[in-house]
Order: structure tokens, then C-alpha cells, then sequence
């Protein structure tokens, strides 16, 4: 009796310590997209010549630090994304902005926390619920963010990601939340782990492919609208060239879509194991086909030249929404064979 009442106090600690890590993640973040937007806020559009002899100064030290892409010769301002430095130096939007990276950094370190925590308390892998999904889609799109921060500077696209993650993680923590538990039969299979997982990474990348694609659509409206970008003090002034986040929706989209692939094709065969069919044109596994097909398109259409920019950007924030549909409706509205959400 003892060591059942000694496994009971550990199980409840390791819920409640995830519980108090998630609810620090979503401090994190909540925080970043404050920070992020006051540094959208507080910063100043890049100076064409700042920008120009920036960019002179890259493809002089290194041919291969110059961005090339399919759209076309160099634009007037700085490419990689990276403001023009502020005449009186790094002001507060330089802080501001760095306070956001870093504050993301932690929100990501507490979100993964709890979800290994998650894990060691209920005695299973942490994404047997729509919660816990939530939370892991969360983890790994911040994930993400970080590392396309880091590698391609465009921090003040921050506002548009760090958002959906901010906001998913506060329904996934309210609404969605499920104390830690067993699963029911079906979904006690290693399928679960191969599945679910694939669809959380796939779900957090395709996250930024179309945070970046929404900017596309804005930013290239606005450039055809404004004639002198590099005096316009408007915040859209301040987003990243059309040419990046173009680059930056295609490759995550290019990450993302195998891993969807792969989740379709891992799903199938769970479904093969459980009900003895691979495929039921269930409402979940019809909806995932038409995100695939959206995925797939959009692949297709970046690479066609007459369907680059904005019709190839629509079609890749219909796939995401695709997917947001498919995880918050299908699962809490339809009824199907995939109804677990966990939320009773």
C-alpha cells in the first residue's frame, strides 16, 4: 500500500509540475508577442541607402552571402531581412526584439518541460489528447521559429508566428486541457507515438510556412500600392521583403509536407491495424486528404512560373487552415472514428 500511495504522490507531482511548466511556457509567449510587437512598433523601416550599401558590402565579401532567388534582381532594401541599424544606435526595438528571442527561448524550454513531464506522469507518450497535441504543436513551431530567427534574421516577422503559437497554447491550457490519464484501448498502440508525432512536427513547420505566406500577401499588396517603401513609417513598411518570406514559406513547406506525407501514410496503417481498412473516407482522414492536396499544389504551384506569389501564398494558407480545421472541428465537432479528443 505504501509504495501504490508513494507511486500516486510521484504521478501527481510530475502532472502538477508539468501543469506550472506549460503554464510558464504560455507566460513566454504571451510576453514574446508583447515584446515582438513593440518592437514592430518602436523600430524604423530599413533606409534604401543604409540597405543598398549593406547589400554592396555583402556581395563584395562573399558571392554566396547574397541572397538569389527566383523572383527576380536585387531590391532596395536589405534582403536577408535585418533592419538598418538606428542612427542613434541599438534604440529599444533592437532590445525589444532580442528581449523576444530570448523570452521565446524560455516559453520553449518550459513547453518542452511539460510535455516530458507530461509523459513521466502518465507512463505513455505526452500526445494522447487534443491538449497535449496542442501543447506539442506549440513546442515545435517555436522550435522552428527559433531556428529560422537565428539562421535568417527576420525577427520582425515574430508578431505573426509567436501569435498563432500564443494563442494555441491559451485554448490548449483552457479549453482543451485534459488532466493526465490513461487512453482509451484504441489508442494504446505504437502507432500512436509515429502518427501523432508526425502530425505535430508536420503541424508546428507548416505553422510558419503560413505565418509567412499571410505576410506575403500583405507585404506585396502594400508594395504595390506604396511607391517610396523606404519612407513609408507604416509597420508593414517594417516586415520583411516579399522575396524572404517567399523563400521562407517554400522551404518549411518543402520540410513540412514529407512529414505530413509520412503521418498520412503512418495513419493508414494504424487505421489498417484497429478497424482492418487503411482507408474509410473518415471526416478526419478526408479532411487530411485535401490538406495533402493543398500541400501539394502549392509545391507545384511555387515551382510553376505562372502561379508564383500571391496565388501560390493562398494556397498555402488554405493548407494550414486546412490543418487548424481539421484538428479543432473535425475533432471537436464531427463525429467519426477519430473522435478523441479527450475533452469529457
Amino acid at each position: 500500500m505504501v509504495d501504490v500511495d508513494s507511486a500516486t504522490a510521484v504521478w501527481e507531482l510530475g502532472a502538477r509540475i508539468s501543469d506550472f511548466t506549460f503554464e510558464g511556457a504560455l507566460a513566454g509567449y504571451v510576453t514574446a508577442l508583447a515584446c515582438h510587437a513593440a518592437e514592430l512598433a518602436t523600430r524604423h523601416a530599413p533606409r534604401a541607402s543604409t540597405a543598398a550599401a549593406a547589400a554592396t558590402t555583402r556581395a563584395r565579401t562573399a558571392g554566396a552571402v547574397a541572397v538569389i532567388t527566383s523572383d527576380g534582381g536585387p531590391d532596395a532594401t536589405d534582403r536577408d531581412g535585418r533592419f538598418a541599424p538606428d542612427p542613434a544606435g541599438a534604440g529599444w526595438g533592437e532590445r525589444l526584439g532580442r528581449a523576444a528571442i530570448m523570452v521565446t527561448a524560455v516559453g520553449f524550454g518550459m513547453n518542452v518541460a511539460s510535455i516530458v513531464m507530461r509523459g513521466l506522469a502518465a507512463h505513455r507518450a505526452p500526445w494522447g489528447n487534443m491538449y497535449e497535441i496542442a501543447s506539442l504543436i506549440c513546442a515545435i513551431a517555436a522550435g522552428a521559429w527559433l531556428l529560422v530567427a537565428a539562421r535568417a534574421h527576420v525577427r520582425r516577422m515574430g508578431v505573426f508566428v509567436v501569435f498563432p503559437i500564443a494563442v494555441l497554447s491559451f485554448v490548449g491550457g483552457t479549453v482543451l486541457y485534459t488532466p493526465a490519464g490513461t487512453l482509451v484501448p484504441v489508442l494504446q498502440s505504437y502507432w500512436l507515438v509515429v502518427h501523432v508525432l508526425l502530425v505535430a512536427l508536420s503541424s508546428g513547420v507548416l505553422m510558419l510556412s503560413g505565418a509567412a505566406s499571410l505576410m506575403f500577401i500583405i507585404r506585396s499588396r502594400y508594395e504595390r500600392r506604396v511607391v517610396n517603401v523606404a519612407d513609408d513609417r507604416s509597420f508593414v513598411a517594417r516586415l520583411p521583403e516579399t522575396a524572404t518570406l517567399d523563400r521562407i514559406a517554400y522551404r518549411t513547406a518543402i520540410i513540412g509536407f514529407p512529414l505530413f506525407t509520412f503521418a498520412v501514410v503512418a495513419g493508414a496503417l494504424w487505421a489498417e491495424a484497429s478497424w482492418g481498412r487503411y482507408w474509410g473516407w473518415d471526416p478526419k482522414e478526408t479532411t487530411a486528404l485535401v490538406t495533402w492536396v493543398l500541400y501539394a499544389g502549392y509545391l507545384h504551384a511555387r515551382a510553376t512560373s505562372g502561379w508564383r506569389g500571391s496565388r501560390a501564398a493562398w494556397i498555402s494558407i488554405l493548407g494550414f487552415a486546412s490543418i487548424m480545421f481539421n484538428l479543432f472541428f473535425v475533432n471537436m465537432v464531427v463525429s467519426g472514428l477519430h473522435s478523441y479528443a479527450g475533452l469529457n
